[in-house]
C-alpha cells in the first residue's frame, strides 16, 4: 500500500486550459519512467481548475519525483500556465484500497 502522496491544485491562465490539459497529458511518459511514482492522476476539477495526486511508498520515492523531469517542467511552465505558483501538498496516507 503507498503510504505518502502529493496533491498540487493548478488554475489555468484565462485561455490557457487547453495548453494545461495538454502539458499535464504530455507528462504521462516522464511519470512512467519513475519506478517509486506508484500511481499517477492529472486531473480536470472543473472549468480551468486542474490537479495532480500521486503515491508513493518511501519518501526516497517522493522526493525523486519533485527532483525529477515533470516537477521540473512544471515549475518552468508555471509563469505561462498557471494564474498562480503550484503549491505541492504532501500527505500521508491513512488507508488505501
Amino acid at each position: 500500500m503507498p503510504k505518502l502522496a502529493l496533491y498540487v491544485p493548478l488554475k489555468a491562465k484565462p485561455g490557457k486550459e487547453r495548453d494545461v490539459a495538454d502539458f499535464l497529458t504530455s507528462a504521462l511518459p516522464l511519470v512512467q519512467a519513475e519506478p517509486g511514482t506508484q500511481t499517477w492522476y492529472a486531473i480536470e476539477e472543473g472549468p480551468g481548475a486542474y490537479a495532480i495526486f500521486d503515491t508513493f511508498e518511501t519518501e526516497e520515492d517522493r522526493q525523486a519525483h519533485l527532483d525529477g523531469k515533470v516537477a521540473a517542467a512544471l515549475m518552468d511552465k508555471a509563469d505561462e500556465l498557471f494564474s498562480e505558483p503550484p503549491q505541492i501538498h504532501k500527505f500521508t496516507l491513512l488507508a488505501a484500497k
